[in-house]
């Protein structure tokens, strides 16, 4: 592994010679998480409902913290099945926070029950799918700059999309789902292609993101 920073700004020159945006560091496991998962667009209201809990479970912290951790809570919630996660008690609650293969924060393992709650009741409310509802707040286009660089987003750790997400979230009762954390939560599933111009996934996304059907 090489930590060599290229010309290109924001990004990183890995062993095997592709350029990388910098935040993945090098390390195996999140090399593969850079490459394989984060901008990919996701459709699945499962897997949309357990990235949108582990950012939730990211505030504070950083996000590789989270993904080593991954395995272990998706064990303890139960693969994040939504109808399952929502049959949670108290406790249930009690208990997962006493497993220190987590982050054994109460207040997020209680939103990821809650948050479970309100995916249910927003999918019986909307007479839509979670995935529908979340890809409504899809940024448009003209709102992205032609090229993401590492000075745009800086400049830019929350989006009026993400607010807005994050606003329409809360008021259907979920927890931890702040602009920030929304915006996160779109940069990993796809809602967006924030691969810094010149990273070697930037265009995999982009081609992922155009043949993806939008829920």
């Amino acid at each position: 592994m090489t930590d060599a920073v290229s010309a290109h700004d924001g990004l990183t020159i890995g062993d095997d010679g592709l350029l990388r945006c910098f935040w993945q560091g090098g390390s195996p496991d999140y090399v593969r998480y850079h490459d394989e998962e984060w901008g990919m667009p996701v459709g699945d209201d499962r897997a949309l409902y357990e990235k949108l809990c582990l950012e939730g479970f990211q505030a504070g912290l950083s996000w590789i913290t989270v993904l080593r951790k991954r395995a272990a809570f998706r064990e303890v919630f139960e693969g994040f099945d939504i109808e399952r996660v929502a049959k949670f008690t108290d406790a249930d609650i009690d208990r997962i926070v006493t497993d220190a293969r987590i982050i054994r924060h109460r207040g997020k393992v209680a939103a990821t029950v809650n948050n479970a709650r309100a995916v249910i009741a927003l999918r019986e409310k909307q007479s839509c799918s979670f995935a529908h509802f979340l890809w409504q707040y899809e940024p448009d286009a003209a709102s992205r700059p032609e090229k993401v660089t590492l000075t745009w987003l800086r400049a830019n750790p929350v989006s009026p999309a993400s607010a807005q997400l994050s606003k329409a979230l809360r008021k259907n009762g979920f927890n931890f789902v702040g602009p920030t954390t929304c915006y996160a939560f779109m940069q990993s599933m796809g809602f967006v292609n924030d691969h810094i111009d010149g990273c070697s996934c930037a265009n995999t996304c982009e081609t992922a993101r155009l043949s993806f059907t939008r829920p």
